[in-house]
């Protein structure tokens, strides 16, 4: 019988990438107590954004602690479906996770600087501030989700497709269900501009979506 060669994933840094998410979302709580408990209900209630929309809109401290939280979580998550459907056979797991992490920041900067630049281009950049804050707050809210997935994934359910699966669809659910509300709210706004605003969906929003589900499929 010949040996097969296992690659088993170190739980140390991921227990720690895990626990440090849990800091920044506990001091997050700590400090917006208020905004947090109107955070949770986001999907079921838009209060969150209508309060907080105005004040700050994206550079106040407990919408940048959720988005690092966010990041974290999705980077984690990204890790996990790599590692679950492309059996990556390497020993520098934590290196993989950095470059997740960073590639997906980048791509995330690369979007809200090129949207902002079209406010800017037709003197829109208080909509773009306000819808942008609108969607993240959403991607933010559905980190909530990854972060559990994440839990399952590291300790319990390890390389279970159904919970990617579960997850994307609850992830994908939570953001359409943003959209549909940010669409409602500024259909008024956002009809000047409706072909720019298709085609922004369809190259940053929906094209990685059908990137990565052909990649699951596969």
């Amino acid at each position: 019988m010949n040996p097969i060669d296992k690659v088993v994933v170190s739980l140390d840094w991921i227990t720690i990438v895990l626990f440090a998410s849990m800091f920044v979302l506990a001091l997050g709580k700590y400090l917006f107590q208020s905004k947090f408990l109107n955070f949770i209900i986001l999907p079921f209630n838009n209060r969150y954004v209508v309060l907080y929309n105005k004040k700050g809109r994206l550079l106040n401290w407990f919408h940048i602690l959720l988005t690092v939280f966010q990041l974290i979580n999705f980077s984690l998550f990204l890790f996990f479906v790599q590692k679950t459907f492309f059996d990556a056979q390497s020993n520098s797991n934590l290196f993989i996770f950095f470059v997740i992490a960073g590639v997906l920041l980048l791509f995330q900067l690369i979007k809200l600087l090129l949207q902002f630049t079209k406010g800017y281009i037709f003197n829109t950049t208080n909509l773009v501030s306000e819808l942008q804050f609108n969607k993240i707050s959403y991607l933010n809210h559905s980190s909530l989700v990854m972060f559990i997935s994440n839990v399952l994934l590291a300790y319990i359910f390890k390389d279970s497709r159904i919970i990617i699966y579960s997850t994307i669809i609850l992830i994908v659910s939570i953001n359409i269900i943003g959209l549909v509300k940010l669409l409602k709210n500024y259909q008024k706004a956002i009809i000047p501009y409706f072909f720019y605003f298709i085609l922004y969906l369809c190259a940053l929003e929906i094209a990685p979506l059908v990137i990565v589900g052909s990649y699951l499929k596969d």
